[in-house]
């Protein structure tokens, strides 16, 4: 959809390419279709307005963008790619949780609970500039 050579619509911690790989790894023998990687979008839902999503991914579409970077492959949905232009995805893991981060320069607030954001999409003009 917007593919610029040298850009990456989403870049990746050494800590969530290296979950990608584990959940690519446990998914491999999970169904008929291979998985190619992890898809990340946002829905409208929440308090604040906006989720986030993840799930496997068996298939690319029409203007999906596939990011693959230390080993791991992230297919960002096309609806999704203006508002995750310039995100680090990182997983973290604390004493009782781990989880998918996502630090998103687009991001405006989040709701107290942290389940939903608010996200301001850039203009396809902001790709022009990188």
């Amino acid at each position: 959809m917007f593919s610029i050579p040298g850009f990456k619509v989403v870049s990746l911690t050494d800590g969530a390419a290296a979950r990608i790989r584990e959940i690519m790894a446990h998914s491999a023998s999970d169904v008929a279709a291979p998985a190619l990687g992890l898809r990340v979008g946002v829905k409208k839902g929440g308090c604040a307005g906006m989720e986030y999503t993840f799930e496997v991914a068996h298939e690319t579409a029409k203007g999906d963008e596939v990011v693959t970077e230390k080993g791991a492959t992230v297919i960002v949905d096309a609806k999704a790619v203006l508002f995750l232009l310039g995100t680090e995805l990182d997983f973290k893991t604390d004493r009782f949780s781990s989880t998918f981060v996502f630090n998103n320069p687009n991001q405006v607030s989040a709701c107290g609970c942290g389940e939903s954001v608010e996200i301001k999409p850039q203009a396809e003009s902001a790709l022009a500039a990188h």
